[in-house]
């Protein structure tokens, strides 16, 4: 028996106890089915990913969820009083759900501001950091080491030396790029800085697959900035020729402390201090003629995922708004990879009637996500839905839901696999006519520079190999 021989016989086990693997995973049938295809027909390279990025750690105790929970429960519920509160009845089983699932509140009090890109965000974040006087928290998945990104930690930087509190998290996938100095200058200057799961050996094939994806800032305890904006120069000017198109909240009142309280559970998860002064969760004060501008009736509801948690509590959100949607829903999402619960719930809602339109870049930062996505989008659309191709030379990386004019959401969240289950995510739930309109209407004049796909044939009716080739990448969409 030659030694070739031997290696075969010795790789042909490895593939069989790793396909072995997957399957007593006991997972999803089609990622199960997705990884055992790559291990068996990708010789090595298969092995290698599942490695690195396939195998499932949700039930590993990297830190305790339940306990950081119960402490900051236990902090915000002595501290935040509300006066008035008035849940709307129409999405009550909504907010329930949310409660229910990972204790997150509803705070009534807020103005909503949507911002809809990187002129509009940075200048409102420098002026609101000019104006802070106690604690900046801020948890990035990128911040990047360019012009935008020391322009603002100089800002950072000054507000520490005057004795304002400064904390930093950055994903340590999203900032592989971004050297360590950048971030050393900040802590010798007075920030806390702490990279979320920093990706080492022998730990790098534990840790890679779940990143901190969340993008979340809070001023004071009493603005906060939640959406789908990173820190870096192109979420402004864009690149490759191409514009950038997103969008981000910026909110102030009672809302906030939902938003503090994701950003102290992560602080907890990368630091293991616990933060629970008084000084972090403000309540509005609606007799401040400062805070007259707060709309008692405008309910916020900050919800946060992860793979630790035992259910997807955003993709269970969507599901829930899609299937009680009585009029419309309208979706802005980079990248179109459905879970089968999400998919489903879609066609559900245009097979009863409801108008669901979904909006998605004509073209991707990513070859392999479009090529996945195309053919989910010609599903959809010959399911009723009306997709549209965003097509301004901008990047679409608005991650947005609206309904009924009475509810929307904007966070970090896409409409894909590793956002419902890999990642780290935060979305704003906004229950509020007025703010749902707005909305609606960024959706809409969204939409005067979209193309329905509808009238792109080739796209509707691609040749044998395009379409051969959009089906193997959708077999691999679960892993994407």
């Amino acid at each position: 028996m030659t030694w070739q021989t031997v290696l075969f016989i010795i790789y042909q086990i490895i593939v069989i106890a790793t396909i072995i693997h997957v399957v007593m995973d006991n997972r999803q049938p089609s990622k199960t089915m997705a990884w055992a295809m790559v291990i068996y027909f990708v010789p090595v390279v298969g092995v290698v990913a599942y490695l690195f990025f396939g195998i499932n750690t949700r039930r590993e105790r990297m830190v305790s969820s339940r306990s950081m929970d119960q402490l900051t429960k236990r902090s915000m519920l002595e501290f935040v009083e509300q006066h008035g509160l008035q849940l709307p009845e129409a999405h009550r089983s909504v907010m329930d759900l949310f409660v229910n699932q990972s204790f997150s509140l509803p705070f009534n009090n807020n103005k909503v501001e949507i911002l809809t890109s990187g002129y509009e965000f940075v200048p409102a974040l420098l002026r609101d950091i000019a104006q802070a006087t106690n604690h900046i928290h801020v948890d990035m998945y990128i911040f990047e080491d360019d012009a935008l990104g020391l322009l603002l930690s100089d800002a950072l930087i000054a507000k520490a030396q005057q004795g304002v509190e400064v904390r930093v998290i950055y994903d340590d996938v999203g900032c592989w790029g971004v050297k360590n100095a950048f971030f050393e200058r900040m802590r010798v200057e007075g920030i806390e800085v702490e990279g979320f799961l920093p990706v080492r050996f022998p730990t790098f094939a534990r840790k890679v697959n779940y990143r901190n994806h969340r993008k979340l800032i809070v001023i004071d305890g009493r603005v906060g900035y939640i959406g789908g904006m990173n820190l870096a120069l192109r979420y402004v000017k864009g690149r490759h020729g191409r514009g950038w198109r997103d969008t981000m909240l910026r909110i102030e009142g009672g809302g906030v402390c939902s938003i503090q309280r994701a950003f102290l559970i992560d602080w907890y998860f990368v630091d293991r201090t616990l933060l629970s002064d008084r000084k972090y969760y403000p309540m509005p004060n609606t007799t401040d003629p400062s805070q007259v501008a707060l709309n008692p009736d405008t309910v916020v509801q900050t919800v946060t995922s992860a793979p630790l948690a035992p259910y997807p509590e955003i993709m269970q959100g969507y599901v829930r708004i899609i299937l009680g949607a009585k009029r419309y829903v309208y979706i802005q999402t980079p990248y179109f990879l459905p879970t089968d619960a999400v998919f489903f719930a879609l066609k559900t809602a245009v097979t009863s009637g409801v108008d669901v339109r979904v909006m998605v870049p004509r073209k991707t930062d990513g070859w392999f996500v479009e090529w996945g996505s195309r053919s989910y989008l010609r599903e959809a659309h010959e399911a009723g839905i009306h997709v549209l191709l965003y097509d301004d030379n901008k990047f679409l990386h608005a991650k947005m839901l609206v309904s009924d004019d009475s509810l929307c959401t904007c966070g970090s969240t896409n409409i894909d696999f590793r956002s419902f289950e890999n990642n780290f995510e935060s979305n704003t739930f906004i229950y509020d006519k007025e703010v749902a309109q707005q909305m609606k209407q960024v959706f809409l004049h969204d939409a005067e520079k979209a193309v329905p796909l509808a009238n792109l044939p080739k796209r509707i009716h691609p040749r044998f190999f395009l379409r051969l080739g959009e089906s193997f990448m959708r077999l691999l969409s679960p892993l994407m």
